[in-house]
This record gives structure tokens, C-alpha cells and sequence, in this order.
């Protein structure tokens, strides 16, 4: 008889990316699964966001109130953090929030594929808005935008230092922007996973149950929470871009 060694289930083959067609290398113009739950993704904003608001009905649906109350959430988060002229940027920052939630709560479908699971995703996503941020705060403020690396409050002999500081957690916001957003979806689908293989040995498998039901609805929040900071975070970066002393 032969020997089985090592888990009968892999939490992390979960995050494979696979070819939509064959067998094959995977290359950038691949389609893959990353692919289609993007499309997917973009599909349910639009159903939302286009779909579910055509009528404007006075007395909105289910489908119009949550379009409406996502919108008004974001409105203020940007009024509120950025001020007035960071409205502009709305639509950006709008775009950004409804992809990532949209994309972490369909990771949460059974045999789904959670895509900002994945680094080369959200640090894409994180990439543009330093990008963005960075031209933008140039553009707008010209070289007092570096004023942003000098803390006038301190006392003069610590700013070099202090702006050696500041000049690298800049440059690391990218960084720390798309790992917390990866990590932590990555980290719960895991964990189920785990659970869920706990579930086939009968003695344990009434706990392992209720801790897949405990971790999902825990993921649920995560979800929303991750998609909320990423954006509000966004927000503040967009702050320093547009007002880099304060």
C-alpha cells in the first residue's frame, strides 16, 4: 500500500494563475483566470453603476440604492479628506474603490478567482496612484511640492534627517499600498481553505464548519474594509499632491 505524505489539499493552489484555453505557458497576452474575473468584475460595476440606475426612479430600487449609497460614501470620503478641489478627481477615485470591492467580494464565490490577491494586481493599482499623485503634485505646485520632505515644524537640525525619512516612506507607499490590500485577501482565503480541509475528518468536521462560517463572514467585512482603506488612503495622497504643506 502506498504511503500518501503531506496535505491532501493545497490552501495556496487556490491563487494559481491558469490559462483560460490549453495547457500552456502563460505569457502577458495570455487570457487567463486573472483575466476573466476582471471582466467579470467590470461587468457587475457596469450592471450596477449603468444598469441599475437607468430608471432614476424617485423611489430607487434595491439595485439604485446601493449604486447611490456607494457614490454618496465616496463623495464625501473625498470632500472630507481632500477638500472641495479633490472632487475633480472623483470619478478616479470612485473607479478605484467599486473595481476592488467588486473584485474582493467576487473572490468570495465558491470556485471563484480573488484577482487583488495577487501582487501583480494591486501593485498595479498602487502604482498609478503614486504615479499619479507624484505628476500631479508637480504639476500643481511645481517644485514646492517637495516642501512635502521638509517639516518646518522641527527643529532645524533634525529635518535633513526627518526628510531622509519622509523621502523614503514616500518611495515605499507604493509598496505598503498593494501588499495590505494582497496580503489580507490572500491571507483569509487561506485560512478557509484550511478549514474547509479540515472538514472531511468526522470528528472535527461540525467545528471545522462553523469556522469556514465564522471566516467567511469575517472575509465579507475584509473585504469592504481593504477596498475602503485602499481608497481612503488614496485620498490622503491625493491630499499631499494638491496641498503638500499642510
Amino acid at each position: 500500500m502506498e504511503e500518501s505524505t503531506g496535505l491532501s489539499f493545497h490552501p495556496m493552489d487556490q491563487f494559481m494563475v491558469k490559462p483560460l484555453f490549453g495547457q500552456g505557458e502563460v505569457h502577458w497576452y495570455t487570457p487567463t483566470n486573472v483575466t476573466l474575473w476582471m471582466f467579470i468584475a467590470v461587468l457587475a460595476i457596469a450592471a450596477l453603476l449603468v444598469a441599475g440606475t437607468r430608471g432614476r426612479a424617485i423611489v430607487p430600487s434595491r439595485v439604485q440604492s446601493i449604486a447611490e449609497l456607494a457614490y454618496g460614501m465616496i463623495h464625501k470620503m473625498v470632500e472630507d479628506v481632500v477638500g472641495r478641489d479633490g472632487l475633480k478627481y472623483f470619478p478616479y477615485i470612485m473607479t478605484l474603490f467599486m473595481f476592488i470591492v467588486f473584485s474582493n467580494m467576487l473572490g468570495l464565490i465558491p470556485m471563484a478567482f480573488t484577482t487583488t490577491s495577487h501582487i501583480a494586481v494591486t501593485g498595479v493599482l498602487a502604482l498609478a496612484v503614486f504615479i499619479s499623485v507624484t505628476v500631479l503634485g508637480f504639476v500643481k505646485n511645481g517644485t514646492d511640492f517637495l516642501g512635502l520632505f521638509w517639516v518646518t515644524s522641527a527643529p532645524l537640525v533634525l529635518r535633513p534627517v526627518l526628510a531622509v525619512i519622509e523621502v523614503i516612506s514616500y518611495f515605499v507607499r507604493p509598496v505598503s499600498h498593494s501588499i495590505r490590500l494582497a496580503g489580507n485577501m490572500m491571507a483569509g482565503h487561506a485560512v478557509i481553505k484550511v478549514f474547509a480541509g479540515f472538514s472531511a475528518i468526522a470528528l472535527i468536521s461540525p467545528v471545522s464548519v462553523l469556522a469556514v462560517t465564522a471566516m467567511y463572514g469575517l472575509e465579507v467585512l475584509v473585504a469592504f474594509i481593504q477596498a475602503y482603506v485602499f481608497t481612503i488612503l488614496t485620498c490622503v495622497y491625493l491630499k499631499d499632491a494638491l496641498h503638500p504643506a499642510h
